[in-house]
């Protein structure tokens, strides 16, 4: 529990604090023991909505800040204006998060809170993150990693306080399912979205991607979910073709963080052509 007590003494070392509040369990271990720490008034969790943000992503955060009594706004976010974003290349992530800042940073300001923070933690500070970089010419603190929390201490730690998240696959944005250099499109975000419903509609469990590779839609499940997959591929190949796909995959390698960033392509089963 030591990272943890560390966590409480950054956070005490704050008068007030906003947290970039996206609903999962990094944001939210951070939003509770803000509030636990500094107490309601001063620490406000926000949300930026856009069309990359699921509903089911919503929904989460909604419920949780609810369920925890925190302090909750939202707040719209413009990134599709943005034709650095849409072009979707590898650095994408970093004109997401700088227009996150660009509205929240003003925002505390606004409200006289000290701090703008994100649910960054030590696990996340290696490998490519563009999205921290916007975080850092920003000035957003990570007290996550700077109290060296690692993500399997988050889940840890989440669980002690009864998050019921503490568990939960990782779901960033819908976005970072498009293939980089395909336009990133309300339509596209959209085919993410609901082909995602519909495979864990079927019962899909854990970590999940449905990669839009434009004509193709590229399932990513744990290998022990692999067999559920294949025994429904009819009908997840028709379901995933009436939303715009011509073709439907499974990639044998599974599941992988930042799959899209790998030039490797790994041994797929094709479950519908046309």
């Amino acid at each position: 529990m030591a990272q943890l007590s560390k966590l409480e003494d950054i956070v005490s070392s704050y008068s007030s604090m906003l947290v970039g509040f996206s609903g999962g369990v990094d944001s939210t271990l951070l939003a509770v023991v803000g509030t636990q720490v500094l107490g309601n008034a001063n620490c406000l969790a926000v949300t930026g909505k856009s069309p990359s943000l699921s509903s089911i992503q919503l929904q989460q955060a909604t419920r949780l800040a609810h369920d925890f009594e925190l302090s909750w706004e939202t707040v719209e976010t413009l990134e599709m204006n943005d034709s650095r974003y849409v072009a979707n290349p590898q650095d994408r992530c970093f004109f997401c998060k700088s227009e996150l800042w660009q509205r929240l940073t003003p925002l505390a300001r606004e409200r006289g809170i000290a701090v703008v923070v994100d649910g960054t933690n030590a696990s996340d500070v290696t490998g490519h993150r563009p999205g921290k970089k916007a975080g850092s010419l920003s000035g957003v603190r990570s007290p996550l990693a700077e109290a060296g929390i690692t993500k399997d201490m988050v889940r840890e730690f989440a669980r002690e306080l009864e998050i019921p998240i503490w568990d939960a696959p990782a779901s960033p944005c819908l976005s970072s399912r498009i293939l980089y250099g395909l336009p990133v499109t309300e339509n596209r975000l959209g085919q993410v979205e609901r082909g995602e419903q519909l495979l864990r509609d079927l019962g899909i469990e854990g970590d999940l991607r449905l990669r839009h590779r434009g004509g193709e839609a590229r399932i990513e499940v744990h290998s022990s979910q692999m067999e559920l997959l294949r025994g429904n591929g009819q009908k997840v190949a028709a379901d995933l073709q009436r939303l715009g796909f011509s073709r439907v995959t499974m990639d044998l390698a599974g599941y992988k963080s930042g799959s899209m960033l790998d030039e490797h392509h790994n041994d797929i089963e094709v479950l519908a052509e046309s």
